[in-house]
């Protein structure tokens, strides 16, 4: 029974990629109405200086329509912000999970969790992962955002993806990642921030 299960799901997952690459063929790429650059310097106190630039090979393999990468600082307290942008995702070429750029990198993931951060008079799940390199430790947020909709599972993600591709034809997406202390401290900081961003994210769409 679990193996027919998974079989049925396998073959909808083709399915549904083969659809996907159909109509983002026919399909021209989705531009942010505000770029990511575009973003605010300044969010709640936080000020921006420029982040780590990912050097001509990680860029290749991230395969975004364009990026930010920031660090913020706010009373001696610091957190990274890192955003991919993908106008167009194709079979193949969709956003990569930090699941597996974080143990690529170096870092072995400790915890996977998730949180809640209050956007619009609601709440939004989004991943929240305890990393360590070494001797450092830290907390990485992360989610998935459209237009729409803010995504916390993978496998959600590539779901709406093909339905937005059969229903909108359109299946641009970002993946949002937050990098702060493990601390206490940090990880308020980082959902705080999480919500702000949250709604520049909104922004930079024009939705």
């Amino acid at each position: 029974m679990r193996s027919s299960v998974l079989t049925g799901f396998t073959v909808l997952m083709l399915a549904g990629t083969l659809l996907v690459s159909s109509a983002a063929g026919n399909r021209a790429p989705h531009e942010l109405a505000r770029p990511l650059d575009g973003t605010p310097m300044k969010i709640d106190g936080w000020t921006a200086s420029q982040g780590r630039i990912p050097g001509a090979r990680e860029l290749e393999l991230l395969g975004a329509t364009s990026y930010l990468s920031r660090n913020y600082a706010k009373d001696g307290r610091h957190l990274e912000l890192f955003i991919a942008y993908y106008a167009l995702q194709r079979a193949g070429e969709s956003m990569h999970t930090p699941k597996n750029c974080l143990p690529a990198a170096g870092w072995e993931i400790l915890d996977y969790d998730q949180a809640k951060v209050p956007f619009e008079g609601r709440t939004e799940r989004i991943n929240k992962f305890t990393i360590q390199n070494g001797d450092i430790k830290g907390l990485v947020l992360y989610w998935y955002q459209t237009g729409s909709r803010v995504i916390a599972s993978e496998y959600a993600g590539k779901g709406y993806m093909m339905w937005d591709a059969i229903t909108k034809g359109r299946t641009d997406g970002s993946i949002v990642r937050i990098t702060v202390p493990d601390t206490p401290e940090g990880s308020k900081d980082g959902l705080d921030f999480a919500g702000s961003v949250l709604s520049e994210m909104k922004i930079n769409y024009g939705s």
